[in-house]
């Protein structure tokens, strides 16, 4: 796996490298397919579902700049991608649901194959949305099924991460503070 495939965590760096950012490009360019493509127009869930795709992908890149000064900030933000792509994946299963179709199990050969895919660095990102223009309404939704599962996976990977790392260093402010006792600690010994 390549260095961009692993990284998870980059509070300050470029968020197009973060793994959970470019997933959440595919499910969103995934969903815009999907929801254009297989939803009535005039349906609400078209807006419903591009607005939780959009607001799980723009969460995480909001909270990877905030972990620069705020590392609360950046946990929160993480949390609330994590839970717009719930809000989304839950809309895809009613997709299926109401409709009859299979949902695919995590072990098929569906998924298995995706998960390959996914991993392999010689597979573009935009590789999958181009193979979801050539399926149907319940291979697209599936796709999409299966991106969110990894998502939600990774993002609940980069949210520990983000704790280990506050519990560790502190907050912004926590540190700030320290840096300036030490500052006015250290300033009050010269004097004498």
């Amino acid at each position: 796996m390549s260095d961009c495939r692993k990284n998870l965590t980059s509070p300050g760096g470029d968020v197009r490298t973060l793994l959970t950012f470019r997933k959440a490009v595919i499910i969103y360019d995934l969903t815009f397919h999907f929801a254009h493509t297989f939803l009535d127009r005039g349906d609400r869930t078209v807006d419903q579902m591009i607005q939780a795709a959009r607001s799980g992908k723009q969460n995480i890149a909001e909270g990877s700049a905030a972990g620069v000064t705020s590392m609360e900030t950046a946990i929160t933000l993480t949390n609330v991608a994590k839970a717009s792509f719930l809000e989304l994946l839950l809309d895809y299963e009613d997709f299926l649901r109401v409709r009859g179709f299979r949902q695919w199990e995590k072990d098929s050969e569906e998924v298995r194959f995706l998960r390959k895919k996914s991993t392999d660095p010689a597979v573009p990102d935009q590789w999958f949305v181009e193979l979801a223009k050539t399926r149907p309404a319940e291979t697209v939704a599936n796709m999409a099924i299966v991106f969110l599962h990894q998502e939600d996976y990774l993002l609940q990977t980069q949210l520990d991460a983000l704790e280990r790392k506050f519990l560790a260093s502190g907050g912004f402010r926590e540190r700030l503070l320290t840096a300036r006792l030490e500052k006015r600690n250290g300033g009050e010994s010269e004097k004498k």
